[in-house]
């Protein structure tokens, strides 16, 4: 029995002759499982942030820079998934988060006006870019190369907003429960790829985004602080 590239034929094999599924047949099932629901909740793990924004009509504290590297990075590994042919359940959530990271960027410019000329090159110069890259319409060995780099794009993503945060002692407007669906993502992504015997460079990839993404989520918890409360007016 197969559902969605999951095959729960051993499973429910197992439970039907009153027995518990061996571990070789029950780790799998868990590791494609939790893969979609990485996916699911994928496709609103940036609201918070985007709704945070729009509410306040504020981004202090964001670094734009981070969020920008966030959309190239997405855009790699997102263009070279889909060309290695992998199955959904390793990728989907990519597709998702590029869609979310470019509309929070379009949010993040507007909220970030006046802006000088030059802030206009990086934009502008994804546009150009990104469609080629989707397409894979690219050298095989360029491409290689871009992968390989994603995860260091991911890494640098979060340096700049780190950073931030420490030289202002606060968070701005950063999300916690974006913050912290971004960490649990990491982190099952993990384990997930362990279990999948994926290559060391993407286990360590994802482990170097559960670091990066636990410090900001650190940081927001650190720095927080209550809002004060309204005094009431005495008549």
């Amino acid at each position: 029995m197969e559902f969605l590239g999951i095959d729960f034929s051993c499973a429910i094999g197992s439970l039907r002759d009153s027995k518990f599924p061996e571990k070789d047949c029950l780790l799998p099932l868990i590791s494609k499982l939790l893969g979609y629901c990485i996916v699911a909740a994928s496709t609103t793990v940036k609201l918070p942030q985007i709704l945070k924004i729009l509410r306040h009509r504020s981004v202090r504290g964001l670094s734009v820079v981070s969020f920008e590297l966030e959309v190239v990075g997405y855009t790699i590994a997102l263009a070279y998934c889909v060309h290695k042919g992998l199955p959904f359940s390793a990728y989907g959530e990519l597709a998702f988060l590029l869609l979310q990271a470019i509309i929070l960027v379009s949010i993040i410019y507007y909220f970030s006006q006046p802006m000088g000329a030059m802030a206009w090159i990086r934009p502008l110069l994804y546009s150009a870019l990104a469609p080629t890259v989707l397409a894979g319409q690219i050298d095989p060995i360029l491409f290689e190369a871009l992968y390989a780099s994603q995860h260091a794009i991911f890494l640098f993503a979060r340096i700049p907003q780190i950073w931030e945060n420490f030289t202002n002692k606060s968070t701005g407007e950063l999300s916690f429960l974006t913050c912290f669906m971004n960490f649990g993502g990491s982190v099952v992504r993990v384990l997930t790829s362990m279990q999948e015997k994926a290559p060391t460079s993407v286990v360590m990839g994802y482990a170097l985004g559960a670091i990066t993404n636990g410090t900001i989520l650190a940081q927001i918890i650190s720095y927080w602080k209550p809002e004060a409360k309204k005094e009431k007016k005495v008549n």
